[in-house]
């Protein structure tokens, strides 16, 4: 049997969480690896070790703990919840840490419009615990919709996982939640 790996692709506030614990709660023996979980713990627990500029390696190498731990030790479908927005970064993921052969690989974009995203934003009770260098989710979106101009941030395509569902509105979530049931049920 071939497990999933799930990867949601989506800027803040675009349901990508709410999405994976949905899926979560449906997809039978799954569990949600969540970068915004061990940001939140980082900054709990380990604050000073957190990286004061560049890539946030001591959040990255917790997250690679956990998913070769999952990986390892369980036989779960994993959904990774994480923006995804680069396009080197999810082959990265795909590629390095899971194989073809070993996973049915799933992109999840969830393509919110921006003002959707702002409205969230400005109704939003989440916790700001999971910043290193924003103070707000306002940040977020701007630095996100300033990246989207840089080359290698793209919307994924097909063909670069075995599937891939785009969510243009929040309507369409559990179909998409049901179809991925579907398929773990037909790779057994």
């Amino acid at each position: 049997m071939k497990r999933l790996i799930i990867l949601t692709v989506g800027k803040t506030h675009s349901g990508k969480t709410t999405f994976a614990k949905a899926l979560e709660q449906k997809l039978t023996n799954s569990i949600v690896v969540d970068q915004d979980n061990h940001g939140a713990f980082i900054n709990t627990y380990y604050k000073s070790l957190q990286p004061k500029t560049g890539p946030n390696t001591l959040k990255h190498a917790i997250s690679r703990l956990i998913v070769d731990y999952a990986k390892e030790h369980s036989d779960c479908h994993l959904i990774i919840c994480n923006s995804n927005r680069s396009r080197k970064g999810r082959a990265y993921l795909l590629e390095q840490f899971f194989p073809e052969n070993e996973f049915h690989r799933v992109l999840v974009h969830l393509d919110l419009p921006d003002a959707v995203l702002q409205s969230r934003i400005a109704n939003s009770q989440r916790d700001t615990d999971i910043f290193r260098s924003a103070s707000n989710f306002e940040e977020v979106l701007v630095r996100q919709n300033a990246d989207s101009l840089k080359e290698d941030v793209v919307d994924p395509v097909e063909g670069e996982a075995d599937q891939l569902f785009v969510i243009k509105n929040s309507g369409e979530v559990e179909d998409v939640i049901q179809r991925i049931v579907r398929m773990a049920k037909h790779n057994r």
